[in-house]
């Protein structure tokens, strides 16, 4: 009978359909603007281009953080071209945000775009074989968005599986990723493109008492990542095994960090709270996350860490909680030093430097075998993945 046939060969297909091992990291990409801004010139750039320079008690102050914020340069987007034409961007009485997404809109996939090609050249595939995309961003308010720009721009399959994640802040990287392991363990063959692209344009505004913090932390940048399964052994080569993942929220926390669609573009909330609260919950994360794998007494020490640097407060505290070694965090430091917190993107940029500090180890067998990823958003969420060093794991036959 058809339906008898048909009904076989939907249940066959079913149970082959599933990957036989874990999602891998294949390949990674990152892409900045060409502005460059050192921090130690950022609060004399910031009151000169909004025309605020008579606020010098603030200026002051955001002098302060930049210094202490461990971080050395930043890559911005905005000009002053840019205000030059609009000048409505820097007007808190003008509306704003239409000018702000028409900009933005342009140029936040074409910076993903620089970053996916340098994903694609590295795993060394046609564009044509990534079968989904996974876009974040919180600098998109337009639809079609960003992930099918940056479709057309790579010149993708018509039937790539495209999904966008709006506004999931600095843990929208690992959101993505999180979401790509799950597709690329259940679905064979798929090879999943997470591309992150953030532009802090969307969200400048004057000096403000308030966001000062953030106008002093953030930069911009896209990263882009190459997610499958089962990795062919003509060419593909993991970088990091992603064995299990799970994401938190932390109860009664909303107002700590968040952003809001306004007519002068997104307003972003940061609390001084935040560190101290990932502080206090960060080891139940991560407890309940190695358990998960039959881990239960985990020495943090032993791990490779991905930690998104969402400041330096951030990894201090991350540091002294978990009392790791000063150089653990090393990656992370690095990629805060030169390029800030690119929100979502910048995850990408710390594989990227774990990447390139791990190949330049001579000997293999010291090489940490387990690792961790961490992301922290609004919610405030806390994005947990297991990690695995695929060459640690061949050396130790396993």
């Amino acid at each position: 009978m058809p339906g008898a046939t048909t009904a076989a060969i939907v249940d066959s297909r079913r149970c082959t359909q599933h990957s036989e091992g874990p999602a891998t990291v294949l390949a990674i990409g990152t892409a900045n603007p060409e502005n460059i801004i050192l921090q130690d010139d950022f609060a004399d750039y910031y009151f000169g281009l909004t025309k605020s320079e008579h606020l010098t008690e603030l200026k002051d102050k955001m002098k302060r953080i930049c210094h202490k914020s461990g971080i050395e340069k930043r890559y911005i987007h905005l000009n002053t071209e840019i205000i030059h034409a609009h000048p409505e961007i820097i007007d808190k009485h003008v509306p704003s945000l239409e000018t702000r997404v028409d900009i933005v809109a342009t140029e936040v996939p074409k910076l993903a775009e620089s970053a996916a090609r340098k994903a694609i050249a590295e795993w060394g595939r046609p564009a044509t074989d990534i079968t989904h995309l996974i876009f974040s961003t919180y600098s998109g308010c337009r639809a079609p968005s960003a992930d099918l720009q940056l479709a057309s721009l790579l010149g993708l399959r018509p039937s790539v599986s495209r999904t966008i994640l709006s506004l999931h802040g600095c843990s929208g990287g690992g959101r993505a990723l999180q979401l790509a392991k799950e597709i690329a363990e259940n679905n064979r063959g798929a090879r999943v493109l997470v591309a992150c692209s953030e532009l802090t344009l969307i969200c400048f505004s004057t000096p403000d008492e308030s966001k000062i913090v953030g106008h002093g932390l953030f930069g911009d940048g896209a990263g882009a990542v190459i997610v499958g399964a089962d990795p062919s052994a003509d060419g593909e080569h993991p970088l990091f095994e992603m064995v299990a993942a799970s994401q938190t929220m932390i109860p009664g926390t909303e107002h700590a960090l968040g952003m809001q669609a306004t007519s002068s573009g997104i307003d972003f909330h940061l609390s001084i709270q935040v560190p101290t609260l990932i502080k206090d919950n960060i080891h139940q994360c991560l407890l309940d996350a190695f358990r998960s794998v039959g881990n239960t007494d985990p020495n943090w020490n032993d791990l490779f860490w991905a930690v998104h640097p969402g400041g330096r407060a951030i990894l201090d505290n991350i540091e002294d909680k978990l009392q790791l070694q000063p150089w653990k965090l090393a990656a992370s430091r690095q990629v805060l030093s030169e390029y800030g917190n690119m929100s979502g993107a910048t995850i990408a940029f710390v594989l990227d430097e774990l990447r390139r500090r791990r190949e330049k180890e001579e000997d293999m067998q010291q090489q940490p075998e387990w690792g961790v990823l961490l992301a922290f958003g609004p919610g405030v969420t806390i994005e947990t993945i297991v990690l695995r060093n695929p060459l640690s794991r061949g050396l130790k036959g396993n």
